[in-house]
């Protein structure tokens, strides 16, 4: 007659088992993920050029993805692209939908409480748009015009800059030219594109007023990705190919920096 064993697991040793199957589990993480199936899964909204569109092939182009791309080639992955719009995009990053973000996000205090930043790729900053024959004092700044402008104005009594709205770029290109309007005032990305566009007739004065990094976005939790990622582009940032990327797609250069970019609460 048989009698059947029954094999019993002490608690001590149950416990180190199911530690050690925690452990195993917290090692592998979404940079392991994406070099498995040799494929990045990145969520991006195509409708902010020049940072990302759709080209005329329906496919994504611009800035963020010339840089991905780059990312992509050095982990040795290819990228698929899930489009969506911006509202959806942070939501969707924590809720693990996706590997990573890849649209531009200004760097704030707030949205660091809950991501966490890659290296800033760009900024994003105001300037003003002037007719080519526009002369500034050598000993003036921009900024510096329009604050003693505003003085004047208030001293005298008078009202304040009149504000002209249009329609499209090319509505205010036609204003500034027939001097219906005095300069324009927009994001320094914004109105390169109009300078390359209008050679020889308007140009930038510089930058003005407070200015916000541009980075992408990794789920806390993901360090060593966010790592890769910032590994890349500070590495092409050294090599000169980030502000090439930046001239050829922004129409600016921006010296971004490698550490300490968060702002303060």
């Amino acid at each position: 007659m048989f009698k059947r064993r029954i094999k019993l697991v002490a608690p001590a040793v149950l416990v180190a088992a199911v530690t050690l199957i925690h452990s195993l589990t917290a090692v592998a993480d979404t940079l392991d993920d994406i070099k498995s199936r040799g494929k990045m899964i990145v969520a991006i909204d195509p409708t902010f050029a020049p940072y990302e569109y759709t080209d005329a092939n329906n496919a994504i182009a611009g800035y963020d993805p010339a840089i991905m791309g780059a990312v992509a080639k050095h982990l040795g992955v290819t990228i698929e692209y899930q489009r969506m719009a911006f509202s959806g995009i942070i939501p969707g990053l924590l809720a693990h939908s996706f590997d990573v973000e890849g649209s531009a996000l200004n760097v704030t205090a707030e949205r660091a409480k809950r991501l966490m930043y890659t290296v800033p790729v760009s900024k994003t900053v105001n300037g003003a748009l002037v007719r080519s024959d526009f002369t500034v004092k050598s000993a003036s700044t921009p900024e510096q015009i329009l604050k003693s402008f505003n003085e004047t104005l208030k001293a005298k009594g008078l009202a304040p800059i009149q504000l002209l709205t249009v329609d499209s770029v090319d509505q205010t290109v036609a204003a500034l030219m027939t001097r219906r309007a005095d300069f324009v005032f927009d994001d320094l990305t914004v109105l390169a594109g109009v300078v390359k566009q209008n050679p020889g007739k308007v140009k930038q004065t510089g930058e003005l007023g407070p200015s916000q990094w541009i980075a992408w976005a990794t789920r806390p939790d993901d360090t060593r990705l966010n790592k890769a990622i910032s590994d890349q582009i500070i590495a092409m940032k050294k090599s000169g190919e980030l502000a090439k990327l930046q001239k050829a797609n922004l129409g600016v250069t921006f010296d971004t920096p490698s550490s300490d970019f968060i702002p303060a609460q």
